[in-house]
């Protein structure tokens, strides 16, 4: 994990929260409902959000952990927080999700101390290898607080004694590819894109990406999905993929060739095996594709190679 991220979830950013009862003012009391009562609670508790990017790095955020009372605490008061399997089941149950508890986590600091005379201190959580994960699930850390010392009344983590921070992965095949490749008219020369050509794919849900540009002809976008079916080309494992040229309304115009075709004195070169085509390595991080759209004139051809810069 060669870099950390440091994120801030800012209390002031819209967050959904479980109908909570206890709020306050950071660094105010509610005298109404707390006379010689004290809560702790996660500030602004429940449910919050942060997108992790499809890496091995670690993010850490923070959130703030309150005493709800009439007056500020006399006596240092001690949390200890933990992670609550739970409270995602009853999320689950009341929300109709599917959330599954983020497995690489660590609560930096498990025991905090709320010093005498002040009501608020920080939680900091730390988690990592989002690379591991399938961005298709839905992950979530479910940080609470398990018990406070001096009297304090532990705040349910269903309303306000827990951060239920979902944590949705980034498309990992998203992002900024170098491209070699071209289009084929029939009946014209090969058209190969220009040296150092550059094309981006961009996010249109967990596991499919669409880009702009049929070779050269950039009135078509392909989209991409990755799906979990497999090849093996050159020793490494691969995942196929579903290919399709569209038009600007999204409508097919295309689709995939089975076997190779192309022009082979043009790059890329043409594959050793002609079904080693429509995959994605994530060795190299590659995409090959091969595909045509139908035209009056003869199906154009295309056939690109795609590496993640």
């Amino acid at each position: 994990m060669k870099n950390k991220t440091f994120m801030i979830i800012s209390f002031l950013a819209a967050t959904f929260v479980l109908s909570s009862c206890l709020k306050d003012k950071i660094g105010e009391d509610w005298t109404s409902s707390l006379k010689g009562k004290m809560y702790a609670e996660v500030w602004n508790g429940g449910f919050a959000a942060l997108a992790l990017q499809p890496v091995s790095d670690s993010v850490t955020f923070k959130f703030m952990v309150n005493i709800a009372t009439a007056d500020l605490p006399t006596e240092d008061i001690t949390l200890t927080m933990g992670i609550d399997t739970g409270v995602i089941r009853r999320y689950n149950k009341i929300k109709g999700t599917a959330y599954k508890q983020f497995p690489y986590i660590d609560i930096v600091n498990k025991t905090v101390v709320i010093k005498k005379g002040t009501r608020n201190a920080y939680v900091h959580v730390k988690v990592w290898h989002a690379d591991l994960l399938d961005a298709c699930d839905n992950f979530i850390a479910p940080i609470a607080i398990k018990s406070a010392s001096g009297g304090v009344i532990v705040s349910d983590p269903l309303n306000s004694g827990a951060r239920l921070m979902a944590l949705p992965i980034n498309n990992p095949y998203a992002g900024t590819y170098n491209t070699v490749g071209y289009r084929i008219r029939p009946g014209n020369a090969t058209e190969p894109l220009p040296a150092g050509w550059q094309e981006v794919f961009s996010t249109v849900d967990c596991k499919t990406v669409i880009k702009n540009g049929f070779g050269n002809y950039g009135s078509f976008n392909i989209t991409i999905e990755v799906t979990a079916n497999t090849m093996v080309v050159g020793g490494v494992t691969c995942l196929k993929v579903n290919a399709m040229p569209v038009d600007a309304n999204g409508a097919p115009q295309g689709g995939m060739f089975a076997t190779w075709t192309g022009d082979p004195a043009t790059p890329p070169a043409p594959p050793a095996n002609p079904t080693d085509i429509n995959y994605y390595n994530p060795v190299t991080r590659q995409f090959v594709l091969n595909c045509w759209y139908t035209s009056a004139a003869g199906n154009r051809i295309m056939y690109e190679v795609h590496t993640r810069i």
